[in-house]
């Protein structure tokens, strides 16, 4: 069953999914980084998107956090297509992109204040959703330090609080603990879980520990094309022999023979 067949067949009065992607593809000249890939995240799901490098990871996130227009397809935050109205969707996505951007010259405290005033906030609602942000990420330490005197880790998860600080009710989070020590991860994992409870995460990893840790979901991408969308310990079942490792393997053709036919939930 394809991700439109679930949604079509949800009953009338359900919640629509918090984000969507509609045959999203897009081309760079003659190659085809994303080809005609369809999902989507409802609220109080994470979903862990994973792939060999060159799949379309990225690329896939960035045209559904806006960044990137697609050459096909659709893409929706909270139902507002990121195209047609592209302020309105991003206001209401936290996006977390690969690496850890930020001015170094600025706290972590300032950086959150001007992003936090960048989506509206002002006052008392502000100071709440900035200190909520620190706390979340465990940053309250290091809140009035220079950026670029911070380890990667804290780094990282400066850019993450700046995904949250306004609250949005979708999030896309590329490598959301890369860089992080054992302890930090495990702080990171914790926030995500938590934060599932009323919005809809999209995790991208290399690390299918974090998709067994934190994931309802796992979408497989290869070549561009979606070859899996299933919970993760049913594909591990069904493709893997038990072993996530394995299914990744066998349906990425990754050191081994290309990706056959796509496994989806209920295939």
């Amino acid at each position: 069953m394809t991700s439109s067949q679930r949604i079509a067949s949800a009953p009338p009065d359900a919640e629509p999914p918090l984000i969507s992607l509609a045959g999203l593809t897009r081309r760079f000249g003659d190659r085809l980084a994303v080809d005609d890939v369809s999902f989507s995240v409802g609220r109080g799901e994470v979903v862990g998107l994973v792939g060999p490098n060159g799949a379309g990871k990225t690329t896939a996130m960035r045209m559904v956090a806006g960044f990137l227009p697609p050459s096909a397809g659709r893409a929706a935050i909270a139902g507002i297509d990121v195209v047609e109205r592209p302020v309105a969707a991003q206001a209401r996505l936290g996006y977390l992109p690969e690496g850890a951007p930020a001015w170094g010259e600025m706290t972590p405290e300032g950086l959150l204040r001007f992003v936090a005033a960048a989506h509206g906030l002002t006052g008392a609602a502000r100071r709440r959703r900035l200190d909520g942000a620190v706390a979340l990420t465990g940053l309250d330490a290091v809140r009035r330090q220079r950026i670029d005197t911070l380890s990667k880790g804290y780094r990282r998860r400066v850019a993450l609080a700046a995904a949250l600080v306004h609250d949005p009710p979708a999030l896309i989070l590329d490598e959301p603990t890369d860089g992080l020590d054992p302890a930090q991860r495990q702080l990171v994992r914790r926030t995500i879980r938590g934060l599932a409870d009323d919005k809809a995460v999209i995790v991208s990893t290399h690390a299918l520990d974090e998709v067994t840790a934190v994931c309802d979901r796992v979408v497989v991408l290869a070549a561009g094309r979606l070859v899996a969308d299933d919970r993760p310990e049913v594909l591990a079942a069904r493709v893997g022999g038990g072993s996530l490792e394995a299914a990744f393997l066998a349906l990425t053709g990754a050191g081994g023979p290309a990706p056959g036919r796509r496994h989806r939930s209920g295939a």
